[in-house]
């Protein structure tokens, strides 16, 4: 099966701020940068990449107005820099109402062969760079008092078994574990903490770091025969950071065709 034709804009974020994380280049970073910018967003994007991240964000301005757009390079596993990229977005943009914290590492090992420089890696990008995100996120949304919604992107790997993942499995389960526990404590200043859970959505890094077999074995688990397009995660990325899904706080939600 095909991808289905890309879904217009409604804008469903006009006049919102957002921040997300890893957002330079062809993932889903970068797809929910274009598809915040479509829905009426100004945009705050960071990434450890800075030459890609000042690409992105080049050629987004020209397309939305640079006005609407904005970077810093911001490696999620140093907590200055991340203090940087909230305040940066502040201050170009004047508030804050959105945070997507995608910012997460990959890899192959089996458990037995797995050095602790690779776990601790995997774990401190995905797991502990959520939460340093999460947290400078409900700091500023909570002292803003105007509420806010927070998005995290986890993996159904944090639910399912899956050979040589162990390290991202356990740090994607955690991301779901934060995202509910932060969610407890937002909604009491009305911030919204939700969470989307990809199966297989298809990115140049996602080759880099995954064998051809381990991809098409994925794929052929899929429903529909393929991978997703990284815009149609960032679509539900939309919809959760959106009043469409007001009454929606600790869930993670998957998307997904995958059912084995």
């Amino acid at each position: 099966m095909s991808a289905p034709q890309y879904v217009p804009g409604h804008q469903l974020l006009t006049g919102r701020t957002a921040v997300i994380t890893a957002a330079a280049g062809a993932g889903i970073g970068g797809a929910t940068a274009r598809r915040f910018l479509e829905e009426g967003a100004r945009i705050a994007i960071g990434d450890a990449h800075a030459r890609r991240l000042k690409e992105t964000e080049q050629a987004l301005a020209e397309e939305f107005g640079a006005a609407n757009v904005t970077s810093l390079p911001c490696d999620v596993t140093d907590e200055t820099q991340v203090q940087a990229l909230f305040a940066h977005a502040e201050q170009a943009h004047g508030s804050l109402d959105i945070v997507v914290n995608n910012a997460g590492l990959g890899g192959t090992a089996e458990l037995t062969e797995m050095t602790d420089a690779q776990w601790s890696e995997v774990l401190d990008v995905t797991l502990t760079g959520t939460f340093r995100c999460t947290r400078a996120a409900l700091r500023s949304l909570r002292s803003a008092g105007r509420g806010g919604v927070v998005v995290n992107n986890a993996s159904v790997v944090g639910w399912r078994a899956q050979t040589g993942q162990a390290h991202y499995a356990a740090a994607k389960a955690g991301v779901m574990a934060l995202t509910r526990c932060a969610a407890v404590e937002a909604a009491a200043y009305g911030v919204r903490v939700n969470a989307v859970a990809p199966s297989l959505a298809m990115h140049p890094h996602l080759v880099k770091v995954t064998s051809a077999e381990l991809l098409d074995e994925l794929t052929r688990k899929e429903a529909f025969g393929r991978y997703a397009e990284p815009w149609e995660i960032a679509n539900v990325i939309v919809f959760l950071a959106s009043g469409y899904s007001s009454y929606m706080t600790g869930e993670v939600v998957p998307v997904s065709s995958q059912h084995a």
